[in-house]
């Protein structure tokens, strides 16, 4: 039994210090994951990945978890709905979606970038494809938002690195389709 599933265990069982000591086995492993997909964003973007890994530490409240693998899938889909909701924010009419920004640091005019429509777009064809293939989906989840290897996917879903490789193919091939058609 690894480290963390054996905290979870003493979550569970009461032991009042245990989230204290979860926090620490898992803060370097989310910063990494966090940093990683906020260093593919643009240059600017204001949310930090230590803001976000404290985001989805909240968002992951008191939930009990089963294991390792069950704690970094709902860590993953707190991260995952965090960007999602910034994005649906930063779109909306009264956020000034469309409108020009004025980027003060250097004087100058910006539009903003399709990365958040993409993201959004993601995000609808990946709850669709969850109702068709759940654990497809999460690890879609666990690759595209997340940022974890083949590797890392698959130990956290419980299945081969061949069948993650499968599996990914399949699920790009869906939500490209997906997402084409849309």
């Amino acid at each position: 039994m690894n480290d963390v599933t054996r905290i979870l265990n003493a979550i569970r069982g009461g032991d009042v210090h245990a989230g204290d000591e979860l926090m620490a086995a898992v803060y370097a492993e989310l910063r990494s994951i966090a940093g990683a997909k906020i260093a593919g964003e643009r240059p600017g973007y204001t949310l930090q990945a230590t803001a976000l890994v404290h985001e989805a530490w909240l968002r992951l409240g008191e939930q009990t978890f089963e294991n390792r693998a069950h704690f970094f899938s709902a860590a993953a889909e707190a991260m995952r709905r965090i960007l999602v909701d910034r994005a649906r924010r930063k779109l909306a009419p009264k956020h000034g979606a469309g409108a020009e920004h004025c980027d003060f640091a250097e004087v100058e005019i910006a539009t903003p970038l399709a990365n958040d429509d993409e993201l959004i777009a993601v995000n609808d064809a990946l709850e669709d494809f969850a109702r068709h293939d759940a654990r497809k989906a999460e690890l879609v989840k666990l690759r595209y938002y997340v940022g974890l290897s083949f590797e890392e996917a698959a130990e956290v879903l419980g299945v081969s690195v061949i069948t993650a490789k499968r599996d990914w193919a399949y699920a790009r091939a869906w939500l490209h389709h997906a997402i084409s058609a849309g």
